[in-house]
């Protein structure tokens, strides 16, 4: 773009400042490695209208803000077009089907094409290692290794292509150069060897580099590839907690089935027992407990009666209500969620893996190293200055491969990797395995992360420990609505049996009574007790009063006259989780708990953990804002959770664990999971990426030394002073040792403590 236009843009735009802009977010399609997003976004950026736009590499998105009435969606594709690249402009709710069937096929064309350059290039590495005398060996090489080459390999000289039509080069670059040279330098020293043979040298032909180049550059995109594979299976499962149809109630009374697009705000909505509330609302008629722990985390379901807000995606128990719409379509708190996970996972920036930063400066380099080799030798070199300089250019290409530089990163992480899920670890890409080694804060959910996650029965007072009517209260609680009642049913109903009571009342807010041989029993709160005039003793008193200050739910049991137990109802610290709490603190680490449960329930947790930091009645939205204000402290933050209602916190965090026994949305957003939910296994992945990194660094300093070394030695430094010239051949064998240690160090890994 000229100058003037540049200026004559930033004029228009910084003249239409204030009118209304656009921001939308399109996935592009076709880019392979980070040069491709930074020329994409630049391509947008420099568009007529628009104000700014944001490639994100990892999450394959384009973020652009842009003047509606300057540009549009349709433009801005051609020009991404333009560029060897596309944009996605199908409507959201279509979008997450279309990049899963995308994402499918690529991955499955790149395991086919794998596949078929592994079993073409093995028939050329036994002949150029072992049998290179045979006849018409240098055929059948050629014959195998094209296809490798020009059919399975054509991706990296289409996009080095791409690179070099917008001035630039990265891997891709350097493998279409080595394999291309040495693909073509074969076939003419196979096709005129006697053009060497004159000149007193031997036609050597480098097939075997080319093809065994290219299987590895293949092998490695394919596990990149699978690694990449469910990233967007978080947001499609968090958009399958709505229902795709609601029952309407109209004006005249009739019950009407409408697709979930159809509701409006202010419509009635019948919800029966087991059923998703499909849109945020207020109850109208009727009463049921409503499963909320998508939101707030808590495993009690929560009671809604009249005048009440019921959410969109959270789980209606047994009762059935009418509901009126309040929000609808993209206004939902699990839109809002939705929404939230999507900004968190687009903004962050892609880690600029170390092997970028050194192939960034690496592949000019090296090509800049190749052309100066020939120049030098066809000034320097006398007669023979053409061929071996040409000799020497295609040896520094070859040596200079960046097969060890490409492995070092993937084979480490590989093993890493495998060595997590081995001790339970699952571990979704390299980033957070990277990173977990420099995480200073960890922030943990309550429920079901530090405790189990369901309500259990951890302590029961008989009156004069006189437990004879234990079946009773099992019998009325089997028969109750009442979450709390299902943990008294768990733990009675391995140890009683089941007596027939009459004349069950489930009574809102408070309880259940039944009659058993003309005696009426009483299951609830001490608002129920108060209410029947039901006196408590002084033994069954205290005790509740005890386990009150413990932040347990009390539940009491009666008969018309008196209270006959007092029972205790909490969610249970997990056995583990005050070892691995001091533990993470051992380390240096600084613990912050946060739940959506009450302050008191939250400081008794606390207490029994040595947990100094924490935080009661927090909101999903406030657990992100707490992530974001600890990196705004410089801290790198850990996010350790298990419910849907920590997805955008661990969307936010530097390094997300998820726990095995949660969520399936928690684990699809986390980049860790604990399969065993046990919070010991939090150290663990902390010394282990400690350990692959540094045997990510040390592979990346044997490759680049064997670089350094080898590249002047290529290109003939030694010639002046003892005359050796290194063949390609043993240049070709060189790098294929330089692999091989790589890999081994990498595996040195496994057998690490």
């Amino acid at each position: 773009m000229c100058q003037f236009c540049s200026v004559k843009q930033n004029t228009s735009i910084m003249a239409t400042k204030n009118q209304n802009t656009i921001t939308q977010t399109f996935p592009v399609l076709g880019m392979t490695c980070a040069s491709c997003a930074s020329s994409a976004e630049s391509i947008v950026k420099h568009q007529e209208g628009v104000v700014s736009s944001s490639v994100n590499f990892a999450t394959g998105n384009l973020t652009v803000e842009y003047l509606p009435d300057m540009t549009d969606a349709t433009q801005l594709q051609k020009a991404v077009q333009s560029a060897g690249y596309d944009l996605l402009l199908e409507d959201e709710s279509k979008q997450q089907e279309t990049l899963e069937t995308i994402h499918a096929e690529k991955f499955q064309k790149l395991k086919t094409k794998t596949i078929w350059a592994v079993l073409l290039s093995l028939p050329v590495v036994v002949i150029g290692m072992f049998f290179m005398n045979m006849p018409y060996a240098n055929e059948i090489m050629w014959l195998f290794s094209t296809p490798v080459v020009i059919w399975l390999g054509r991706d990296f000289f289409v996009n080095a292509w791409k690179q070099a039509k917008h001035r630039s080069a990265n891997m891709d670059t350097l493998v279409a150069l080595s394999t291309g040279i040495a693909y073509l330098f074969s076939v003419f020293n196979m096709l005129f060897a006697d053009f060497w043979h004159q000149r007193g040298l031997h036609a050597h032909v480098y097939f075997e580099a080319a093809a065994v180049i290219i299987t590895f550059i293949l092998l490695g995109k394919l596990l990149e590839e699978r690694a990449k594979g469910n990233t967007s299976s978080a947001i499609k499962k968090l958009m399958g907690l709505q229902p795709k149809t609601v029952i309407v109630i109209e004006a005249d009374g009739t019950e009407r089935q409408k697709p979930i697009e159809d509701v409006n705000a202010g419509d009635i909505i019948l919800v029966k027992p087991g059923e998703k509330i499909a849109v945020d609302g207020m109850v109208v008629s009727g009463n049921s407990y409503v499963d909320e722990s998508m939101l707030s985390g808590e495993p009690v379901p929560v009671l809604k009666k009249e005048n009440e807000k019921v959410f969109a995606g959270t789980i209606n128990q047994k009762g059935s209500f009418q509901f009126k719409a309040v929000k609808v379509g993209k206004e939902t708190m699990l839109a809002q969620i939705i929404k939230m996970v999507q900004d968190a996972q687009g903004s962050k920036a892609p880690v600029q893996k170390l092997v970028d930063k050194i192939a960034g400066i690496f592949v000019p380099v090296v090509m800049g190293i190749a052309v100066l080799t020939f120049v030098l030798w066809f000034f320097l070199g006398g007669e023979n200055g053409v061929v071996q300089g040409l000799l020497a250019a295609v040896t520094v290409l070859v040596i200079a491969c960046p097969c060890a530089l490409g492995l070092a990163t993937p084979t480490a992480i590989m093993v890493g990797v495998g060595k997590g899920a081995e001790q339970g670890i699952l571990i979704k890409d390299a980033e957070s395995l990277e990173l977990a080694k420099k995480v200073d804060a960890i922030i943990l959910d309550k429920t079901g992360t530090i405790t189990e996650g369901r309500p259990q029965v951890t302590g029961i007072e008989w009156l004069n420990n006189d437990d004879t009517t234990k079946d009773i209260l099992l019998s009325i609680e089997k028969q109750s609505e009442h979450p709390l009642a299902e943990a008294v049913v768990n733990h009675f109903g391995k140890i009683s049996n089941f007596t027939k009571v009459e004349n069950f009342d489930s009574i809102t807010g408070k309880g259940a009574k039944a009659d058993h041989n003309n005696e009426t029993y009483f299951v609830g709160n001490i608002k129920l007790l108060a209410e029947n005039n039901i006196s408590i003793a002084e033994q069954l008193q205290n005790q509740a009063d005890e386990w009150g200050k413990q932040s347990k739910t009390v539940i009491w049991f009666a008969n018309s006259q008196q209270a006959l137990s007092v029972v205790a109802i909490s969610d249970k610290i997990k056995e583990t989780s005050v070892q691995a709490i001091k533990e993470m603190q051992d380390m240096g680490i600084d613990l912050y708990m946060l739940t959506g449960d009450n302050e008191a329930t939250a400081k008794a947790i606390a207490s029994q953990t040595a947990i100094k930091h924490y935080k009661a009645e927090v909101l999903p939205q406030h657990k992100a804002d707490f992530v974001k204000e600890l990196q705004a402290q410089g801290k790198v933050v850990a996010m350790v959770g298990d419910g849907i209602n920590d997805s955008t916190a661990l969307a936010t965090a530097d390094v997300s664990i998820a726990m095995g026994k949660g969520s399936d949305i928690a684990m699809d957003v986390a980049k860790m999971t604990i399969i065993s939910s046990d919070l010991t296994k939090i150290p663990k992945a902390i010394k282990l990426s400690k350990q692959t990194v540094a045997t990510i660094k040390q592979n990346l300093f044997w490759a680049f030394i064997y670089n350094l070394i080898g590249i002047p030695v290529a290109a003939g430094i030694l010639y002046p002073i003892n005359g050796f010239l290194l063949n390609p051949m043993i240049a070709g064998a060189a790098m294929a040792l330089s692999s091989v240690s790589v890999v081994s160090n990498s595996l040195r890994l496994k057998w690490k403590r």
